[in-house]
């Protein structure tokens, strides 16, 4: 079995940081990560950076890569103004987001589900007409800070919308770590059965983001988000914590036969590294812990 992990580190790591990393710190990253054996990075967030500093210089970070040809470097956009940006730069596929309710989706990106979804069915032909892969992320779907729950009826109501015009892949995004297994389940086999191609994004706020990640592998997704470290948060949800850690996930798939191509003591340096330069420890147990060989 083998598995694609996307580290959103250099973008939704970093983005709820304190210190602000230059340009040139987080295209290293992104090559460290690629040395690791990571296929799938998203590199830079194509936002407004008054809103979201930390992410400022985007077209910086993209000239600065030391690119590998076997990795795919993503940029995430908001809006068609973003999507404009992200295709100047180069990016190698493009990750757009809007959000499964109405109240996040205006405090994220000025934008109501609606108006969101509008933007996800304008750009998905144009990423066509580019040759550009492009992955559509419904962000708090399984739950809002905001608007408390959200009904799986409700997000796969979206899904259905976008099938319409089929993205290269659909994420399902637990944007502030409240989901677990259950919703998992429904969620995950409710889209396939939709006909999307599926990935998935967890946040450990509440230590289900791993089980939630197993559980999703067993409901048949291609991908999985995870980020350096256990690094991140959402600016626009209070208390939302890191993503799963990209090394945890490695190591615990790893355990299971689940093939990533990742060098698992290259990541752990890099998520060391990366806590230098971020002057803290990062949640990651693996990194604190150190590797241990698996079982034959």
């Amino acid at each position: 079995m083998s598995l694609i992990i996307c580290d959103v580190g250099p973008r939704d790591g970093l983005q709820n940081e304190d210190r602000v990393l230059e340009p040139a710190v987080r295209a290293e990253l992104s090559d460290r990560l690629a040395a690791a054996g990571l296929r799938r990075i998203e590199a830079a967030s194509f936002v407004n950076p008054k809103l979201v500093p930390q992410m400022a210089g985007a077209e910086e970070v993209m000239v600065a890569l030391h690119r590998r040809p076997d990795s795919s470097y993503a940029g995430l956009v908001l809006n068609e103004m973003g999507y404009d940006r992200a295709i100047g730069a180069g990016v190698d596929e493009v990750h757009y987001a809007f959000a499964a309710t109405d109240e996040f989706g205006r405090r994220n990106q000025n934008a109501t589900t609606e108006e969101g979804l509008r933007t996800a069915l304008a750009l998905i032909p144009r990423a066509r007409a580019d040759r550009i892969p492009i992955t559509v992320t419904i962000s708090v779907a399984f739950g809002c800070p905001f608007e408390g729950p959200v009904a799986p009826a409700r997000v796969l109501n979206l899904v259905e919308r976008l099938m319409a015009v089929p993205p290269d892949e659909i994420c399902l995004a637990d944007t502030i770590g409240v989901g677990v297994p259950s919703q998992v389940k429904v969620l995950i086999r409710g889209a396939r059965d939709l006909g999307a191609t599926v990935g998935a994004h967890f946040h450990n706020t509440r230590n289900t983001g791993y089980a939630n990640a197993v559980t999703a592998l067993e409901r048949g997704v291609v991908s999985l988000d995870a980020s350096v470290g256990g690094a991140g948060g959402c600016p626009f949800a209070p208390k939302a914590t890191g993503n799963i850690a990209t090394e945890d996930l490695v190591y615990l798939l790893r355990g299971m036969g689940v093939e990533t191509g990742i060098d698992l003591d290259a990541l752990i340096e890099c998520s060391r590294w990366l806590g230098q330069r971020l002057g803290k420890e990062l949640p990651s147990m693996v990194s604190r812990a150190g590797d241990f060989p698996a079982a034959g």
